[in-house]
């Protein structure tokens, strides 16, 4: 067994680029492939293509160190490293709800020829259950029992990237059984040698070892259980919405049940992104394929619960304005799916937006990062360089994503560009007492 393996990682997206940088921080020689000339040029010039914080300053101290290289050749991949993990995309495909696996048959096609003897190809793509047991039988038939697999899913949460590489809650290595496995497992080990070791307050990171299946089931298991938290508090905001109750004290309440917690628990206008909602109608997918999607029913109710919010949103904001948003100037204050973050797949944000703007409304959107993305996107929305620029003239203020600065905006400076003093709290992370103390009408998902 390698000491200290060299490693490459197969997809430089937001998974693989941060899985490289901090892989090389953590004192490894890292090589990360991706099939774009652009995206390659642009890593090795020191530019990370998304917003992650904390993440261009380590590209660039590994960049610096020798220790992190891009490339296009899977051929020189293959020749580099002793493990080789692929970390490319799984959209939801076209038309369905299941995982586009694509991209995964591709990178680990295009890998295989080339890993050379001893080496260990180890997944960490959230893929549908049965994928690594199919890409197992493919490398036996193609290498025999050269090269080995694992599965090693990721649990990075966007804007806490950096930290969830170098310090997880816990590593899941999924490795077959026998030889093979023993084998995977060291070579693993190895890899993630000071992650173990270093751990999160001076204890060691735990690692479950176990096998594909159950390695392949824990990512989409811990975002089913997430999505289902979340919309679970969105529900009981439909039910305070009724009854005139108010989920955040609700849900401040619920927290001190140690049963239930309080993490995902806050009531607001729901999940969005790249993960958790393409992953669930993947999860349900697959369930069905299975012959068990009775097990998973209760997924669809927890996507819907989701989306209503959404409308939701858009029905408070058009009551605020009097019924109709016909004429009506609309301010938005947000446009990525969540804060720190410039991703806005599936973004709540930009969905309630167009909707308004669809309605009739001249809409005008501000985000700290992800203004560019939200362009390219909505082409047809406004778009300004602050919240106050962005609020100039509006009719109503509709806050969107929960970013710091918007949490801490200054009432009465808002207030001075408005045309009328209205704000509809999507996110219930403003302070109501201080924003109606300056005059504005504050109304908030699942609140009086």
């Amino acid at each position: 067994m390698t000491e200290r393996p060299r490693l490459s990682v197969v997809g430089t997206g937001y998974l693989g680029a941060t899985h490289a940088v901090c892989m090389a921080e953590l004192g490894f020689e890292v090589l990360g492939l991706d099939v774009l000339p652009e995206k390659v040029a642009a890593l090795s010039d020191g530019v990370v293509p998304f917003f992650e914080p904390g993440l261009p300053e380590l590209l660039r101290k590994n960049l610096e160190s020798g220790r992190l290289r891009f490339t296009t050749s899977y051929e020189e991949v293959g020749a580099f490293a002793d493990v080789h993990f692929v970390c490319v995309g799984t959209p939801q495909s076209a038309g369905s709800g299941a995982a586009d696996m694509r991209y995964v048959d591709q990178a680990f096609g295009a890998l295989l020829p080339h890993a050379r003897a001893g080496s260990l190809l180890v997944g960490k793509s959230t893929v549908p259950s049965g994928t690594a047991e199919r890409l197992a039988e493919r490398i036996t038939a193609e290498r025999g029992s050269e090269v080995g697999l694992a599965w090693n899913p990721e649990f990075l949460r966007e804007g806490f990237a950096v930290e969830d590489t170098l310090t997880p809650d816990r590593l899941v290595f999924g490795v077959p059984t026998g030889e093979p496995g023993v084998r995977a497992e060291q070579l693993l080990r190895a890899a993630f040698g000071p992650v173990i070791a270093e751990g999160r307050g001076g204890q060691p990171t735990p690692v479950v070892v176990t096998d594909f299946a159950t390695a392949q089931l824990v990512k989409v298991a811990a975002n089913a259980f997430l999505a289902t938290k979340i919309s679970f508090i969105n529900a009981m905001a439909e039910v305070c919405e009724a009854t005139g109750g108010d989920v955040t004290m609700l849900s401040k309440a619920l927290s001190y049940d140690t049963r239930i917690g309080g993490r995902f628990l806050h009531a607001g206008l729901g999940f969005g992104g790249g993960c958790l909602p393409k992953d669930i109608r993947a999860f349900m997918a697959r369930a069905d394929e299975l012959g068990v999607d009775q097990a998973l029913s209760f997924l669809k109710e927890v996507d819907a619960i989701n989306l209503r919010r959404r409308a939701r949103m858009v029905e408070i904001a058009q009551e605020v304005v009097g019924g109709s948003f016909g004429g009506m100037r609309v301010a938005v204050l947000g446009a990525a799916f969540k804060p720190n973050s410039d991703d806005i797949r599936d973004s709540p944000a930009l969905d309630v937006a167009a909707s308004i703007q669809k309605q009739g409304a001249a809409v005008c959107v501000y985000d700290p990062q992800a203004m560019d993305n939200a362009r390219t996107k909505h082409p047809e929305l406004g778009y300004r360089d602050s919240a106050v620029d962005a609020a100039r003239g509006a009719d109503v203020v509709l806050h969107l994503t929960e970013w710091a600065e918007f949490r801490s905006m200054d009432p009465d400076v808002l207030g001075k560009v408005v045309t009328e003093r209205r704000i509809v709290d999507g996110r219930n992370a403003l302070d109501p007492e201080r924003w109606r103390a300056a005059g504005w009408t504050y109304r908030a998902l699942g609140r009086p």
